[in-house]
């Protein structure tokens, strides 16, 4: 593997005075994975001088803190110890650093693993209290090509946040004349808040402890083979046309469920659950702001047998995974409600059981798009996945309604994952030419 050399390390503060006091973190917050998100975005040179200049990227960051100037403070406490952001303006740590990788060879290899993080992301420290909220890394290529890695502190920024911080960063970044419509950050959190009489009206185990499993689903923390693996604008169409009007999320999820439950060899009669993410932005009566900063996703879950998720049609498992995000106001509040009485610091945040699937849409975001000056990324995806079984749907970068799956599953399983996946990519595309006039 190739090498990178540190070549400098600072912090970056706001380019003007920021207000100070606390943000007050909701129960969405507080029940959110306790570290850092670290993501990479890899650009191409242009060839022209000043690409990727530094001090650019710096000036540009330092601007956009001033609107997001939570970021630049620190994870604090408050008398009752209860997490907040306290607004320091301390700034966020900005480091430079050089690698041997070619940008094509590095395309080649990656795939979201520790080794890759620990290359193109900086290291995290501790994500307790006083711990920094965002660190960045400016990584040069032998080829001219760059590495953006990022790490946002999760306690305050959700997939939807960051996208919006680097949409702003990269809008000043190359002087875009559509500032002004940037959305504004909402940081009230306390639209999230509890209700003064709690009202809980379903079960959430997704927020509780899994029951002991059984033999066949141990569960798997940390050893995992990861893969990246695109599906083209055609077989996603055909895919959906399967799904009966499924999303494109839906259709696709609901592929993978089913191709794992059958590379991991697993019992017909074994239980079998979706877990998955949805955004509560849109569905929350009135709707949160558009630029509501904050965590504002929700864990929901599907549950099926093996033998009804892979002796089905695709659509059959697209139904069920329509079931498992599709929950609205209600339900949210509830869960608010719900996390009110429960220690939030012991909710279950690492593995799960090797029978399930986690699935997270980064789809309807910028993120595939941040242009600071020099184009738009060649890849944009996770540096790192937690644990087996972890799914992310993104924007295939440059390709027109293709898609990016970022997949971990147990090293054993892996390998007939792609098998069986590839069968069924090989069945998409034949049934796309019968289609095509």
């Amino acid at each position: 593997m190739a090498t990178v050399e540190l070549l400098t390390s600072e912090m970056v503060v706001p380019a003007e005075p920021t207000p100070a006091g606390a943000v007050w973190l909701s129960n969405l917050d507080l029940a959110a994975r306790r570290g850092y998100t670290p993501t990479v975005y890899f650009y191409r040179s242009n060839s022209e001088p000043g690409f990727f200049a530094v001090d650019v990227i710096k000036d540009s960051l330092a601007k956009a803190l001033v609107a997001f100037h939570p970021l630049a403070g620190r994870l604090g406490s408050d008398d009752t110890g209860r997490l907040q952001v306290d607004c320091t303006g301390e700034g966020v740590v900005f480091v430079t650093a050089r690698s041997d990788y070619a940008l094509d060879d590095l395309m080649d290899n990656f795939v979201p693993c520790r080794e890759m993080r620990d290359l193109f992301v900086p290291p995290e420290p501790a994500p307790s209290p006083p711990c920094v909220l965002l660190l960045a890394q400016v990584t040069f290529l032998r080829c001219g090509g760059v590495v953006l890695g990022l790490a946002a502190h999760h306690s305050l920024v959700d997939a939807r946040s960051a996208a919006q911080f680097v949409e702003t960063w990269a809008s000043i970044a190359r002087g875009s004349s559509d500032e002004d419509t940037l959305l504004s950050p909402c940081f009230d959190h306390k639209l999230l808040s509890a209700r003064p009489a709690p009202v809980v009206l379903y079960d959430h185990p997704e927020y509780k402890p899994e029951p002991t499993p059984p033999a066949h689903a141990v569960t798997a923390v940390s050893t995992y083979a990861s893969a990246l693996i695109t599906l083209t604008k055609a077989q996603v169409s055909e895919l959906k046309g399967r799904c009966e009007g499924a999303s494109t999320f839906r259709a696709v999820v609901a592929l993978v469920w089913q191709c794992a439950c059958r590379a991991r060899s697993l019992p017909q009669e074994a239980e079998t659950r979706l877990h998955t993410m949805i955004d509560m932005r849109p569905r929350l009566s009135p709707p949160l702001p558009q630029g509501y900063f904050g965590n504002a996703v929700i864990r929901t879950s599907a549950v099926a047998t093996v033998e009804e998720v892979v002796s089905n049609p695709v659509g059959h498992a697209a139904r069920h995974v329509r079931t498992a995000t599709s929950q609205g106001d209600d339900y949210a509040r509830s869960l608010v409600d719900y996390l009110e009485g429960v220690d939030t610091m012991n909710l279950p945040r690492s593995g799960i059981s090797r029978a399930h699937l986690r699935a997270i849409s980064w789809m309807g975001m910028s993120l595939h798009s941040a242009d600071f000056g020099w184009g738009s990324p060649a890849f944009m995806g996770p540096a790192l996945m937690y644990y087996s079984g972890f799914l992310h749907v993104l924007h295939a970068a440059g390709k027109d309604d293709a898609v990016v799956l970022a997949l971990s599953l147990e090293p054993e399983s892996m390998p007939e994952f792609r098998k069986v996946f590839a069968e069924e990519v090989v069945r998409l595309d034949r049934a796309a030419v019968l289609a095509t006039p």
